[in-house]
This record gives structure tokens, C-alpha cells and sequence, in this order.
């Protein structure tokens, strides 16, 4: 199920920003944690750490978010509305 503040962002015009990688939900298992993103042109995917999203490469994913590492910066992206 998922939390009140996504569940009432999901319904807000605006609530995500469209030009963005969101994150919209974490899932699984502790030891192997999966992500549902939205990538910045709309579409949605599960995805896993060690994959390749929004031109860079998904390094870790715990229930506050997911980083991405790109040109050997690292960005945390927490899970929207949270």
C-alpha cells in the first residue's frame, strides 16, 4: 500500500517535476531492495541497483531513496513526497 503523501501527490497537478527523475516507491526485500522510478519523459520502470537510469548508473538503493553516480558524482534522489 502505498503512503499517504504519495497517495495524495499522485492526484496533485504538479506534484513531480517533469523534467526529473522521480522516485516513487521502494520495494522487496532488505538484501535486495528494487525501485519504481519515473524517468524524466514520462515512462515508469522497476529498477535495480546496478543498472543504468537517467545517464547514469543506480549505485544504491535503501528505503529513503536511490543514488545514482554519474561522471564519478554520486546524487541521492529520496523517494518523492517523503
Amino acid at each position: 500500500m502505498a503512503n499517504k503523501t504519495i497517495e495524495g501527490a499522485a492526484t496533485q497537478e504538479g506534484a513531480l517535476k517533469k523534467n526529473a527523475l522521480a522516485v516513487l516507491g521502494i520495494f522487496g526485500p532488505e538484501n535486495d531492495l528494487n525501485a519504481l522510478v519515473r524517468f524524466p519523459n514520462g515512462r515508469v520502470e522497476t529498477v535495480t541497483r546496478g543498472e543504468r537510469a537517467e545517464r547514469g548508473t543506480i549505485v544504491a538503493i535503501d528505503r529513503e531513496g536511490i543514488v545514482v553516480q554519474r561522471n564519478g558524482q554520486a546524487r541521492r534522489i529520496p523517494i518523492s513526497g517523503g
